[in-house]
């Protein structure tokens, strides 16, 4: 199996990587969210922040 950041041989301890670098590296493309799914429409987004808008609204 081959890392999935720069093609080399995993490394059991750090799995599905190759090295601490590998990982810490697909962990920061996750907080700074390069990784998305693409939504379908733009209705699907608008009804999901409405939602996210009422919920914030009934917190406080």
């Amino acid at each position: 199996m081959s890392c999935p950041i720069c093609g080399s041989e995993t490394v059991p301890a750090y799995r599905p990587f190759c090295s601490k670098r590998c990982a810490d590296l697909d962990l920061a493309k996750w907080l700074n969210g390069s990784y998305a799914i693409p939504s379908s429409s733009d209705e699907e987004d608008e009804a999901l922040d409405d939602e996210a808008e009422t919920q914030a609204k009934l917190r406080h």
